[in-house]
């Protein structure tokens, strides 16, 4: 029997959904695991993201749908469980190639928690490297068809990776990105999304020419975030980012005390008591929320 959602996830999916209508940038800084996502929750960012890589290298698996989906899905209702933020799922390309599997997995979203939902079109064969756009459609309609079952407003963020993998000829890259990004968009997406892309003219102009909501994988060397709100840019996130700059801050931590002995890349670490109260806060509004 599927979980439907109750009126506080159904009001979470409406504030993050009007968070793209409204002003401001949507900020996502994503997360792998309950504590990440605490300490995001506590720097006080309205929403959170997870990032289906950090999320699976955290588990010991390569990026690249290699994760079972239902450990992705337990990691997301892990966190969503944990905040009062509204949640935002990375789930890949949907586990799945069909429209009813991307159907199954917008209702596993849902049934997590989470209110809104990164679809990509990568197929991870590289002689075929992008699913046929009409393929794609279908399964985004499944998305929708889903979420319209479940009466709630999942935030559908539809990614192409014509510029991360990178597809194609360097100079037909962008017409064949808007191509598929408006046809995203048409079908029912509520933001789009093209990571792979940081120039300043190009990030401008695919904007203009969406004309709706567009999100940005921010990485260094990035436009900083007032640049890319000037360019009209709603949403932007930093992926499996963060997760990997903690994995290198305890790459320094293991050179450091190996090579010279001391414990200094520690200094900046939350306190344990830190630490215990967010667990404790947290842990104290799921238990109020259960009863």
């Amino acid at each position: 029997m599927r979980r439907m959602p109750n009126s506080q996830q159904k009001k979470k999916a409406e504030a993050f959904l009007a968070m793209h209508a409204g002003e401001g940038p949507v900020l996502l800084v994503n997360v792998w695991d309950v504590a990440s996502a605490r300490i995001v929750e506590d720097a006080g960012l309205p929403a959170i993201a997870t990032t289906s890589a950090g999320i699976a290298f955290a588990q010991g698996y390569p990026d690249g749908q290699k994760i079972p989906a239902a450990e992705m899905i337990a990691a997301i209702a892990r966190i969503a469980d944990a905040v009062k933020v509204p949640v935002t799922a990375d789930v890949e390309a949907g586990y799945g190639h069909r429209p009813e599997d991307a159907g199954q997995t917008a209702a596993s979203v849902i049934e997590s928690g989470a209110v809104g939902m990164n679809f990509e079109d990568a197929t991870g064969n590289a002689s075929h490297p992008l699913t046929d756009l009409v393929l794609q459609l279908e399964r985004i309609r499944a998305i929708r068809e889903t979420a319209a079952n479940f009466a709630i407003a999942l935030v559908l963020n539809a990614r192409t990776d014509v510029y991360l993998l990178p597809v194609g000829e360097s100079a037909k890259r962008y017409d064949e990105a808007v191509r598929r990004l408006a046809a995203f968009r048409d079908a029912g997406a509520d933001c789009v999304f093209v990571p792979g892309i940081r120039d300043t003219e190009s990030i401008r102009r695919i904007v203009a020419d969406l004309k709706c909501p567009v999100n940005i994988l921010a990485v260094p060397g990035s436009p900083s975030v007032p640049e890319l709100v000037q360019m009209g840019v709603k949403r932007i996130s930093l992926g499996s980012g963060p997760m990997r700059a903690a994995i290198g801050l305890l790459r320094r931590v293991v050179e450091e005390v190996r090579a010279v002995g001391t414990y200094d890349q520690m200094a900046s670490a939350p306190s344990h008591a830190e630490m215990n109260e967010l667990m404790t806060a947290g842990g104290e509004r799921k238990l109020r929320s259960e009863n």
